[in-house]
């Protein structure tokens, strides 16, 4: 379908995906937009209470929901892991502090390796963004959220820092 412009008018489910694929709006930031849905995430995961269990089956939900919107929103906008789609963000912010208490500390050490890991992507992180659809555009950050995880948990267990 077309609009007088020429442009394809979104569907409802396109609509959603956008909200989704976007966190509500954050991938829109004119700068950093992946910064900005990392941080947007932090901040909710020391203003809401989680259980353990409850963040687990959150970062299932985002997940699932991200492979779905990841995919639409590249096959609506024709490109690749476009920079507005930031939910990847979200879930690998979330896996990064899964296991662990989600004190100040551990959330600012937690946010600034997911984000050293999600820009240098090490091996296999890289590699992912191979696939196609909505797992190419998770894949990478669940992987840098995973490394960040195991860093902090490291540190925590070696070292007792950060508290």
């Amino acid at each position: 379908m077309e609009s007088s412009g020429g442009a394809r008018r979104l569907g409802a489910l396109d609509r959603v995906a956008f909200a989704i694929a976007t966190a509500g709006g954050a991938g829109y930031a004119p700068v950093a937009s992946g910064t900005v849905g990392s941080a947007v995430t932090l901040v909710l995961l020391w203003l809401i209470p989680f259980t353990p269990l409850a963040l687990a089956w959150t970062l299932a939900a985002v997940i699932v929901a991200g492979l779905w919107a990841g995919g639409r929103v590249e096959r609506v906008l024709g490109h690749k892991d476009p920079g507005i789609i930031v939910v990847d963000e979200v879930a690998g912010m979330m896996l990064s502090v899964l296991l662990l208490p989600r004190t100040i500390p551990v959330l600012l050490v937690a946010f600034i390796l997911f984000r050293l890991f999600d820009v240098w992507k090490p091996f296999p992180a890289h590699e992912s963004q191979a696939f196609t659809g909505g797992l190419g555009v998770m894949l990478d950050d669940l992987i840098a959220g995973a490394y960040a995880l195991i860093l902090v948990m490291g540190a925590r267990a070696l070292f007792g820092v950060p508290a």
